[in-house]
């Protein structure tokens, strides 16, 4: 049974997309309660919140589902404060992206349910959320020993009527799989980019000689620091865990380049593809056939959109794309991905006839 009256507390852009989804599945009463007064206010005007409160525990009275979207660092406190101001009809769960600690303040609550809604989002504030954030999202649910399994039931169906996928783990567990699928990708960013930032190369800037590898390894380098300072302190342990593992990794490569180990870089590459097979497997039926076409495009309005009718009118399916934008006069580079060699043929010979320079190369390499 959905709830029928709900809390949030924290409308940001998790609080308020909650909101939003939870409105759109079905219509419960929103309350809210944020001590920024702001993004409050922001949230009741794009209708997430039908009531702004003016503490934790007037959202929290009546409510059959509470949910704690706090910053990371301060995420067990209000976990803690909401199942002590809640009523004992008010299941408490949490949207924190590390939960070791979290599950830990609940002190085996039977109530609480830790959750994280893996769906990042480079923006942040109620002015950007969204009731589609959560579309096909997969949600961690971590209960505990001492949970209820009814409380778990509804949290499960709450989550699953988001849209999101509900995948129940071990809190600790959670922790050092985002560390290395989440935090470590951030950390390594952040190095990667500064690394290219520091200095010259007999007096070449390396950022500006940047091509899409770098680009893509760094897309998420320099994300919001008032969060991330928080997830990295928080999930240090196995952050450190995933970073050690990486170093040993490097001292390996090393060792090849140093001996002149061809046959460990090929195997190398081949897991690797392997490996990256596996990973696009869920977001592509058949990853091996997808095909890269690299399109320079002018930085001018109205392209994008041209050349995604003209594909679409010769029933050219687009995978997925990207734009990497140079500057006003050199444009930019327009990444598509397509299913198969002859979609891939066909979308070329379009493009190159409208005058566009193209490039197509398959995504996981040879077959």
């Amino acid at each position: 049974m959905d709830p029928r009256r709900i809390a949030i507390i924290g409308t940001g852009l998790i609080g308020a997309s909650v909101a939003l989804a939870s409105k759109r599945h079905g219509e419960p009463h929103v309350a809210g309660f944020d001590p920024d007064r702001a993004a409050l206010e922001t949230a009741a005007v794009r209708g997430a919140i039908d009531e702004p409160a003016a503490s934790l525990s007037d959202a929290l009275r009546g409510a059959e589902l509470a949910v704690v979207a706090a910053p990371v660092a301060q995420l067990a406190v209000q976990v803690q404060a909401a199942l002590e101001a809640s009523g004992e009809d008010c299941t408490v769960t949490d949207v924190g992206s590390t939960k070791r600690a979290v599950c830990a303040a609940a002190h085996g609550s039977p109530r609480f349910v830790g959750g994280h809604p893996v769906c990042g989002s480079e923006a942040h504030g109620p002015e950007h959320a969204s009731a589609d954030l959560f579309e096909g999202a997969t949600w961690f649910l971590t209960p505990l020993t001492e949970t209820d399994p009814a409380r778990y039931r509804l949290v499960h169906g709450f989550v699953a009527g988001l849209g999101a996928t509900p995948v129940a783990v071990d809190p600790e567990a959670h922790d050092r799989l985002v560390a290395l699928t989440s935090h470590l990708p951030h950390a390594l960013a952040n190095l990667l980019v500064n690394q290219a930032g520091s200095g010259r190369v007999d007096g070449h800037e390396p950022l500006t000689a940047a091509g899409g590898s770098l680009r893509d390894m760094t897309r998420v380098a320099g994300a919001n620091p008032r969060i991330w300072v928080d997830i990295f302190l928080e999930n240090a342990g196995p952050l450190r865990e995933s970073l050690a593992e990486y170093r040993r990794r490097i001292e390996q490569l090393e060792g090849a380049l140093r001996s002149g180990d061809a046959g460990f870089l090929a195997r190398w590459i081949g897991e690797a593809a392997g490996n990256r097979r596996r990973m696009l497997g869920d977001a592509y039926p058949d990853p091996g056939a997808l095909q890269r076409l690299r399109v320079h495009v002018p930085d001018r309005p109205g392209v994008l959109a041209g050349i995604t009718r003209a594909l679409g009118a010769e029933r050219i399916n687009i995978e997925d794309f990207e734009l990497h934008h140079v500057s006003p006069d050199r444009g930019g580079t327009l990444t598509l991905l397509v299913g198969g060699e002859e979609q891939a043929r066909r979308a070329a010979e379009l493009l190159e006839a409208q005058g566009y320079g193209v490039v197509v190369t398959p995504v996981l390499g040879e077959r």
